[in-house]
């Protein structure tokens, strides 16, 4: 396999090395544009070769633009000065290390194993139930750290051994398991789009707000996938055995309960079954089993109020000054201005006219009115509560959203089992805690209450808070932490400065305005343009990744958006969801080899990468359902800040 990558590599150097040999000797002159195609091509195949990819881009940078400014050093160092101060003068950059800090502390205090416990158990009654658990456990770890190769190595450790022992297709657990592992780059809070947003010069706040949706589709497409493959295929994913869904009960729970099977609302409401079992421990059971019910009413009311209430402004009717009144109004107090001279009615015509002279000044009586208690109504104005209380109807989408909850919340009390207690009780202690940090988060940057960088150092509170109560965190933690974080914050933080340097000399030698040109000579439609663009990002994300996708060639995709009429948030979506493919795509695929460290030896690269095919397929799907029905990505940004 070694060799093949390796002949892979030598094959795509030679043919980007060709394809810049042929642009330079079909140009009749060699101008500062085809040096700039020519930095673009040497910094490609050097990161390929292995080099650094920061300092490429600044060594390659401060070369060229030493050769654009006529070899002169003085210029080409305060290019470079200028070019780092204003990229770490970036606030938004801030956010960086503070959300890579809260996912190393959730990965260090190991909450990923209970969590797959729970998901284990409570999904264990659908086809796949082991592979639909990794992809749920992946897309909310992958939630909550962002940071790829963790999640996978994790999940690896865990969730591999447990579904080879059950009999599952090697290809299908590395598939879900690689490609779950992903989706932490699409899904916010994602360290990518905060890089896109701080390139792109686009709101990070109205980025994580569309790529909720979206990273929620390509999730639910992945867990599609899974059920369908195991329900046509069951060999290639067996069903749980029955002693693989026994769920014990707790002593105190077995006396009240027959059977595991007996529902536990009703055995609860009966009350003790002897003198054995304490009052408190019945109300604590009642108190956790009511709590869906009590957080659906809380949230329904509280929302329902939300957006059908407008807020109430008093409304006042303006008279027209010097008026007649039908009732005068109380001596004293602010008096009515006279109706000749003072202030006059506004003209009818739009024009501004010429203020009032002093000939037209108030007289010296009138303005000497004592002052006194204002009268229940001041002359000229009246005031209105018609719209005070003023209701609007609920919109659909809130209808159907809680008309989903409200069946959800009425099948678990139907089928609310003393077995499915324990599992619900399992799931409060690993799964809602992690879901309630991750709204936390989210929602105050969603709503407006918080910007990225404060909600990303109350995400780093909450994560070690959660780690805390968990009993987790220790000074090993901590530092583990600290260090893993400084270490990709620094390599995230160097990649910008040399992405800037790289740009700067890039637009210096006229190679953005080169490739401008070309593109629009191709006279391309809008769809053309974003199949166009997508293919090669696809194409590059087999050699490179990620990051050196967005810094690099990103720069150069967004000034052409606005000649096609592309909205840059919704095209940073689809980047975002095609980005995957740098990670999932062969032969160059990272969470291939990340699993393949972690795997049993009989796990081949081959097999994992034949898992991978399937799910890279749902993830050009997804890009095509994006961009037929561009709503999955602007609704919500739509919605709360139009």
């Amino acid at each position: 396999m070694i060799r093949r990558e390796l002949w892979f590599g030598l094959s795509f150097m030679a043919l980007i090395v060709i394809g810049a040999g042929s642009v330079l000797a079909s140009a009749e002159t060699i101008t500062n544009g085809h040096l700039g195609l020519l930095m673009l091509s040497l910094v490609v195949v050097a990161i390929m070769l292995g080099f650094p990819t920061a300092f490429t881009l600044m060594g390659m940078g401060m070369i060229f633009t030493w050769l654009a400014y006529d070899r002169d050093w003085h210029r080409t160092l305060d290019l470079m000065v200028q070019s780092a101060f204003k990229t770490m003068a970036n606030d938004v950059l801030i956010a960086v290390p503070l959300f890579v800090f809260m996912g190393y502390l959730v990965e260090r205090a190991n909450l990923i194993e209970s969590l797959f416990k729970s998901l284990h158990l409570a999904l264990a009654r659908l086809p796949g139930a082991l592979a639909v658990a990794t992809l749920v456990t992946c897309t909310i770890f992958a939630t909550a750290t962002g940071i790829v190769g963790a999640v996978v190595t994790l999940m690896g450790l865990l969730a591999l051994p447990a579904m080879l022992r059950g009999g599952y297709s090697v290809p299908l657990a590395a598939g879900a398991i690689t490609a779950g592992g992903c989706l932490g780059i699409l899904i916010p809070p994602s360290v990518l789009l905060i890089v896109y947003g701080a390139t792109a010069g686009v709101s990070v706040v109205q980025l994580y707000a569309g790529a909720f949706f979206p990273g929620l589709m390509l999730a639910s497409l992945y867990v599609l996938y899974v059920i369908l493959i195991a329900w046509l295929k069951p060999q290639w994913a067996p069903p749980l055995s029955q002693a693989e869904r026994v769920v014990p009960l707790p002593p105190l729970s077995q006396r009240l309960a027959d059977s595991p099977a007996a529902h536990a609302l009703v055995g609860l409401l009966k009350g003790r079954r002897n003198a054995d079992v304490p009052f408190s421990h019945v109300l604590k059971q009642l108190g956790i089993v009511a709590m869906p019910g009590v957080i659906f009413l809380l949230l329904a009311v509280f929302s329902y109020k939300a957006v059908t209430t407008v807020e109430a402004q008093a409304r006042y009717d303006i008279e027209e000054i010097g008026a007649v009144r039908s009732a005068a109004p109380s001596a004293g107090g602010l008096q009515e201005p006279p109706s000749e001279g003072g202030l006059q009615e506004p003209p009818r015509e739009d024009s501004l006219q010429e203020p009032p002279g002093e000939e037209q000044a108030p007289a010296p009586a009138a303005s000497a009115a004592p002052l006194a208690e204002p009268p229940e109504a001041a002359p000229g104005i009246t005031e209105t509560n018609e719209a005070a209380a003023t209701e609007r109807p609920a919109p659909t989408w809130w209808w159907v959203t809680f008309a989903i909850f409200g069946a959800m919340v009425t099948l678990f009390y139907l089928f609310l089992s003393f077995a499915r207690l324990e599992i619900f009780k399992m799931l409060l202690a690993s799964f809602f805690p992690l879901v309630l940090l991750i709204m936390s988060v989210l929602g105050s940057i969603v709503l407006g209450l918080a910007t990225p960088t404060e909600a990303a150092a109350m995400g780093a509170l909450g994560g070690m808070l959660l780690a805390a109560a968990y009993r987790r965190l220790n000074l090993t933690v901590l530092k583990e932490s600290v260090f893993l974080t400084a270490k990709t914050s620094a390599m995230v933080c160097w990649l910008f400065v040399g992405s800037a340097i790289f740009s700067a000399a890039f637009a210096l030698l006229g190679g953005q305005a080169l490739v401008e040109e070309w593109v629009l000579g191709m006279n391309l439609t809008k769809v053309e343009f974003l199949i166009l663009s997508q293919v090669i990002i696809f194409l590059l994300g087999w050699p490179l990744e990620w990051t050196e996708i967005i810094v690099i060639f990103m720069p150069i995709f967004i000034p052409l958006l606005d000649n096609f009429g592309v909205d840059p948030l919704f095209f940073g979506l689809l980047v975002a969801l095609n980005l995957q493919t740098a990670f999932l795509s062969p032969p160059v695929a990272m969470a291939a080899f990340y699993l393949k460290g972690v795997s049993p030896p009989h796990v081949t690269l081959n097999q994992i990468f034949l898992g991978m095919l399937p799910f890279m397929g749902i993830q050009v799907l997804a890009i095509v359902l994006l961009y037929m029905w561009p709503q999955i990505g602007l609704w919500l940004p739509q919605l709360l800040y139009k």
